[in-house]
C-alpha cells in the first residue's frame, strides 16, 4: 500500500527530520493539543527517531511525516495507544505551519492513515480526542466519518479555565 495522494505523502521519520521535529515539538502553541508541558531536547528526539522504525506491535505507536507534493514536511500524523487485542488506536494530527493549514493536507493524511489502518493493520476502530472549541479538527474528523461518541467535562486545563473534550470514533 502506497501512503501517497495527489497532494501529499506519508513517510517514516528520518534523522534529517530532527531540526523540524525540534521546532514543532517545542512550539508552545502545539502543547495545548498534545498535553506537552516541557520542551524536548534534540537528544531525546534523536533517541525517539532511532527507535521509530520499530514495529507498531512492539511500541504501540507510529508517527509519520506528512510531506507536500514537493516533499517538504508540513506536519505529522500519529497512531498512539495501539491496542492489538481490541484492534484499535488513537489518531493525532498536526499541520505545524499555520500558513500550510486549510490546504487539504490534514484531510488527505487522515484518509491515507484510515485506509492503512483498516486495510493493512486490519484495525476495527480508530478514535481521537479533541477539545470542544477546536472546531476545525472536529469538522475534519467528522468529514471522514468519525462520530462524536462522548464528552469529557472540564477535561483539559487551559490556564485558569477548563475545556470539555470530545471523543470521536470511527468503526470499520
Amino acid at each position: 500500500m502506497k501512503l501517497q495522494s495527489k497532494n501529499i505523502s506519508l513517510r517514516a521519520m528520518e534523522t534529517t527530520d530532527i531540526d523540524i521535529l525540534y521546532q514543532w515539538e517545542n512550539d508552545t502553541d502545539n502543547w495545548k493539543v498534545s498535553s506537552t508541558q516541557a520542551p524536548f531536547s534534540k537528544k531525546v528526539l534523536e533517541e525517539y527517531i532511532a527507535t521509530a522504525h520499530q514495529d507498531i506491535y512492539s511500541v504501540k505507536q507510529l508517527r509519520l511525516i506528512i510531506c507536500d507534493a514537493d516533499n517538504k514536511p508540513v506536519g505529522c500524523i500519529d497512531l498512539f495507544d495501539f491496542e492489538p487485542n481490541h484492534l484499535r488506536a488513537g489518531i493525532g494530527i498536526l499541520i505545524a505551519d499555520k500558513e500550510e493549514r486549510r490546504k487539504g493536507f490534514a484531510s488527505d493524511a487522515l484518509q491515507l492513515l484510515i485506509d492503512y489502518c483498516f486495510e493493512t493493520l486490519n484495525l476495527h476502530q480508530l478514535y481521537c480526542n479533541i477539545t470542544i472549541d477546536n472546531e476545525a479538527s472536529v469538522l475534519l474528523f467528522q468529514k471522514h466519518g468519525f462520530l462524536i461518541t462522548g464528552i469529557k467535562k472540564q477535561w483539559i486545563r487551559d490556564g485558569a479555565k477548563y475545556k470539555d473534550e470530545l471523543m470521536l470514533q470511527l468503526v470499520k
